[in-house]
């Protein structure tokens, strides 16, 4: 006898608006795709058994929260897709992605294949469902759009086989194939379909929800013995009608034509790039520089060419949709800095065309008219956070020289002009900076600084190359003099790490001698700035200002080492400073910047990166065996679904405990596009015996060859 339930009337207006506060899903993302054609500006991800955040119309822009699937057998129990303990991801081929999820009763598996339309703003998932009870059980489909960045104002209504929300935007329209038997809107955490189900294990069906956190509901016509398959379709657009309109269409297309399209697509973009270089010598390790050049080319925004952001996710207490971060914004920008580290990721790759609209971005839509790039903006150019940092202004002179972009050459001159002349509030010039890289202190920082140096010879070479030799004359110069200052501001020959010189993290009075002190933020400690180190020092390599011989950073790479880094069995990372505090609690609890300093109430995890520019670095110094090692230990950092995180556990607590195996993801910024642009990068340097985006200008001018 068939337990699936009959049909209840449907009823009128959802009770319990608004619902409850709206919130993004956690960041460790498992996989993130989209179609290679810009007619479809729809992205989607998966997170924790479900799909996450959908962005719509652009990447700057999450609409939906989630789409996950309830099974009930309408008497005895309701269970969440995402609930389940047993959860697998793969990545099939190109940017198509598999999720499985198994009942932890053993009573029913999923398994469910995510492509978007290449045609129109559809989001498409094949549902496989499997009864392993053997009786009928019932499938729902429940979507929670929080539509334009927010969640609070949103409208919804069930008509027929539709559901559908709009906030007089934009708007998302869930359907089926086959058919929805019945929908249902209602309030998250009141009235919305998963609600009910866990509670009742039926669903009382509403027909129109106002203005809140609303959530589309709609029964599928699997039951898991004789009907296994539905295909889910939601569709976006300005207008409720413009939804619903492109998630039919895209159901009668059908999942098998779409997904043969959507993976044409990408294939075709590979066929236009290199393929795997020679360093990569295993199957996994080729799969994973593939998945990374199509992580790239789809963190680009359709509408806005060449405007890659960081990362399609909020980590942490940026995904609360508190006061200070609704909408939301925070890694879904452009930061001109993980830019060009994209761009050059892609250069290596072959994608020259993607740098050249990477540099036509900043200097094009991002830089201000004093000369500066802003510290983040949305995808438009639209600043977001508003700080300088000066080699967020740099980098980009030196990817537009890397490219022999004469062309940008005005552009370029008020950004050097700037770095020349930056003076913070309270007087101190550059290359003092009010943000280096890690975006949470002011003052003389080795990597920032090596940034300035460089992009102020890359800037010499434009500006010679335009005939404006008077300038280049300036910018060597000054190049010279701040190179010359450096071992003052930020070499210590008297700090605690050592009895040797090092570079210390950065200085704030432009002393490294000095026992200044000051908070590390993120709940951390107050401490003397001689004490703090990170390895932003190789920059100084990377980029051809130093030898890698040089005394002072070898024996800084030694304090790095004893003091920063850890070996995990996925290989050795580095935190990124000294008692850094930008990661989860010590029980695994989200990062949280109310906490009170001195408190080290979080901690800082390891960051994979940080292996790929020390891998560059060995490259530099004739170890190529030593890169080969870092490069396998950047792509142990991965997820089974290639997406590689910005953070992996370490040797604090709960590092150790179930589900935190040291060199494994935390809950970070997942896909991190610097860390996939970093692989690749290493990559080609292994391949080719030395860093590949080394500016040889930059080479030439300090070091003779």
């Amino acid at each position: 006898m068939s337990m699936v339930p009959a049909a209840s009337a449907t009823e009128g207006d959802a009770p319990g608006g608004p619902g409850a506060h709206p919130s993004w899903l956690p960041a460790d993302k498992t996989g993130f795709g989209t179609a290679r054609d810009r007619a479809s500006d729809v992205w989607f991800t998966l997170q924790g058994g479900r799909m996450s955040e959908v962005y719509y119309p652009d990447l700057s822009t999450p609409s939906v929260r989630s789409l996950d699937l309830v099974v009930s057998d309408g008497r005895t129990f309701a269970t969440l897709a995402s609930a389940a303990k047993s959860q697998q991801v793969r990545r099939v081929d190109d940017l198509t992605y598999e999720q499985t999820s198994t009942d932890d009763q053993r009573r029913w598996r999923l398994s469910r294949t995510y492509v978007t339309d290449p045609a129109r703003s559809t989001v498409l998932v094949d549902v496989e469902f499997t009864s392993l009870a053997g009786r009928p059980l019932s499938l729902y489909a429940v979507a929670d759009p929080d539509l334009t960045n927010d969640g609070s104002d949103d409208s919804a209504s069930a008509s027929g086989a539709v559901a559908s929300a709009s906030d007089g935007a934009t708007a998302a329209a869930l359907t089926a194939a086959p058919a929805f038997s019945r929908t249902s809107v209602g309030y998250a955490g009141v009235s919305d379909g998963a609600t009910q189900l866990l509670a009742s294990k039926k669903l009382v069906s509403y027909s129109h929800a106002a203005s809140g956190n609303v959530v589309l509901t709609g029964q599928t016509s699997a039951d898991g013995v004789r009907s296994r398959h539905v295909t889910l379709s939601l569709g976006m657009g300005s207008s409720g009608s413009e939804a619903v309109n492109k998630a039919q269409a895209s159901a009668r297309r059908g999942f098998h034509a779409i997904s043969a399209d959507y993976s044409r697509g990408w294939r075709d973009y590979l066929s236009t790039v290199r393929t795997a270089p020679s360093s990569l010598t295993s199957p996994a390790s080729r799969d994973l520089y593939r998945a990374s050049v199509l992580t790239l080319a789809a963190s680009e925004d359709k509408h806005h060419p060449g405007a890659f952001i960081a990362s399609p996710s909020m980590p942490w207490r940026f995904g609360n949709n508190d006061p200070e971060y609704s909408p939301s914004g925070t890694y879904h920008l452009v930061w001109p800095r993980d830019l060009y580290q994209i761009a050059t990721g892609l250069l290596a790759a072959g994608d020259r065309s993607a740098a050249d609209r990477s540099v036509d971005y900043l200097f094009g839509t991002q830089q201000l008219p004093d000369g500066h790039l802003p510290q983040n903006s949305n995808v438009d150019g639209k600043p977001y956070w508003t700080s300088i940092q000066l080699d967020e202004t740099a980098l980009p002179i030196v990817l537009a020289q890397q490219l022999g972009r004469t062309d940008l050459w005005p552009n370029v001159r008020r950004a050097a002009e700037f770095l020349l002349s930056y003076r913070s509030a309270d007087g101190k010039a550059s290359p003092y900076t009010q943000q280096e890289r890690w975006e949470e202190q002011d003052g003389y920082s080795p990597s920032t600084i090596a940034a300035v140096i460089a992009g102020l010879v890359c800037a010499a070479d434009l500006a010679t190359h335009s005939g404006a030799n008077a300038d280049a004359a300036r910018y060597l110069a000054t190049a010279d003099r701040f190179k010359a200052g450096l071992a003052h501001q930020t070499v210590t020959t008297n700090g605690p790490l050592s009895k040797q010189p090092y570079f210390v993290r950065l200085t704030k009075n432009g002393d490294a001698n000095s026992g200044l002190t000051y908070n590390l933020g993120n709940s951390s400690l107050t401490v003397d700035q001689r004490s703090v180190t990170d390895a932003g020092f190789l920059e100084l390599v990377r980029l051809g200002i130093y030898p890698a011989d040089d005394p002072v950073i070898r024996n800084s790479i030694k304090v790095t080492d004893a003091d920063i880094s850890f070996t995990t069995p996925a290989g050795q990372f580095w935190h990124r400073y000294t008692m850094d505090g930008y990661g989860e609690q010590p029980d695994g609890s989200p990062w949280d910047y109310t906490f009170p300093s001195e408190s080290r109430a979080t901690y800082g995890r390891l960051w994979p990166l940080l292996a790929g520019e020390r891998g560059e670095y060995d490259l530099a110094a004739g170890n190529r065996l030593s890169a080969q090692r870092r490069l396998t230990d950047l792509s142990h950092a991965a997820g089974s679904s290639d997406t590689m995180p910005e953070q992996v556990w370490d040797e604090n607590p709960p590092s150790g405990s179930p589900g935190h195996t040291p060199g494994t993801p935390t809950a970070s910024a997942t896909p991190l596009a610097w860390t996939h642009a970093q692989y690749i990068r290493l990559a080609w340097s292994v391949a080719r015996n030395r860093p590949v985006e080394q500016p040889s200008v930059v080479r030439e001018h300090f070091l003779g060859y």
